[in-house]
């Protein structure tokens, strides 16, 4: 049976939708930046709060390490890789990242040995080209074969328009692109997939690695994320920059449970990045406010079964779920259920299957994740046929 597009309305009562009918359409709150390319996501109601040219192919230039960063966060959440396993630098790769016209660097040493623990700090905190083809070639053997494997992971992850040709978003005559949708998405699922992780590396106001020629004192480098201890509850992510790109940042914060994810990119220098960068998610908590729609563990509907051994499975939010609106206002607000049905069994408890999608006039739609409320089985050989036969004769 092909599934198709159901959607059901749910009366507002039950989500917490019931404004007076007088109330007035709000209009989104305006913002204004220089930059040519911005995105702004609320991770917690999925409202695209600010984008313009966000669909625009563009060199990430470092930010282009958060792939790199993602796809050994998969490897370690899989098994298939240990913060503490090491790699050596190898000469022509020392010799390639260093110097002056090397970029940001790690100040590795030909010969070390050095942990994945300590390189994903120098890739996160240092932005360095070197830590990033050293993982590269640790992993994969030679860098093009780790970008395979990037590219891979990007494709399964969604990100329908990048593509990347390094591991560190060196200039490469535009085979590495992305666009700041994209950009956005790889920091939420960072961000949502390997929490743990994500505290751990991006948060991390410095770190200290290499020796100083001649006085052999340590070298340590801060990190350059224009947010960390300017904007509260800023832990992540990258910042970016080449001649070609200019200035670009994608970042984080969480404030009163509320994460949003930023990207700002094509800026002119680096002040106007920070200055720019700590605006854009001041705005974005400012002007907006969440609006609690649905309790943790509530029934929000039902969606039909295929197959299983029972027809229906409820609908529950498996975690508070708030709405954004601009600050100070009562829109009037809609809601109604999504998922591509019937569902075919079995199901989990817990299991994502549809979505609550929340409308107002004036505002942007929000999608929250609804998930069944308990486990469905599969049906037995008679339920299967008496399936087929109701199929057969509609």
């Amino acid at each position: 049976m092909t599934k198709s597009l159901t959607y059901l309305a749910i009366p507002a009562a039950i989500v917490g939708l019931a404004y007076p009918v007088a109330a007035q359409a709000p209009q989104a709150p305006r913002f204004d930046t220089p930059a040519p390319v911005a995105f702004m996501e609320d991770l917690s109601s999925g409202a695209v709060l600010f984008e313009r040219d966000a669909d625009r192919r563009m060199p990430p230039a470092s930010m282009a390490k958060m792939m790199t960063v993602y796809t050994v966060f998969q490897m370690i959440k899989n098994g298939d890789l240990r913060l503490d396993t090491e790699f050596e630098v190898r000469p022509e790769t020392w010799k390639k990242w260093h110097g002056p016209q090397a970029g940001s660097t790690m100040f590795l040493s030909v010969g070390e040995r050095v942990s994945v623990a300590n390189l994903l700090y120098g890739v996160v905190v240092l932005s360095g080209n070197d830590a990033c083809v050293v993982l590269a070639e640790g992993i994969s053997g030679t860098e093009p074969a780790f970008v395979d494997r990037m590219n891979e992971t990007a494709k399964k992850l969604g990100l329908t328009n990048s593509h990347f040709g390094t591991s560190n978003g060196w200039p490469d005559n535009g085979v590495t692109y992305v666009t700041a949708r994209d950009l956005a998405k790889l920091a939420a699922a960072t961000i949502l997939e390997h929490p743990k992780l994500y505290k751990q590396f991006y948060s991390r106001r410095d770190f200290t690695w290499g020796k100083t020629l001649g006085s052999g004192s340590d070298i340590t480098q801060a990190n350059r994320d224009p947010l960390l201890g300017r904007v509260a509850g800023a832990d992540g992510l990258k910042t970016g920059h080449t001649e070609e790109a200019g200035y670009g940042f994608t970042g984080s914060a969480e404030q009163g449970g509320r994460r949003l994810v930023m990207v700002l990119a094509g800026l002119t220098s680096f002040n106007q990045r920070a200055q720019e960068s700590v605006r854009f998610m001041e705005w974005g908590f400012r002007a907006w406010q969440a609006k609690p729609v649905v309790k943790a563990g509530r029934t929000v509907g039902q969606a039909d079964v295929q197959l299983g051994d029972a027809s229906t499975v409820d609908l529950v939010a498996a975690k508070d779920l708030k709405v954004s609106i601009p600050s100070g206002s009562t829109p009037q607000m809609s809601g109604k259920i999504v998922y591509q049905g019937p569902i075919k069994a079995p199901l989990k408890k817990g299991q994502h299957v549809a979505d609550l999608v929340i409308s107002s006039p004036g505002l942007p739609q929000q999608t929250m994740p609804l998930v069944a409320a308990a486990d469905v089985g599969e049906a037995g050989f008679f339920g299967r046929a008496w399936h087929g036969l109701t199929s057969l004769f509609g």
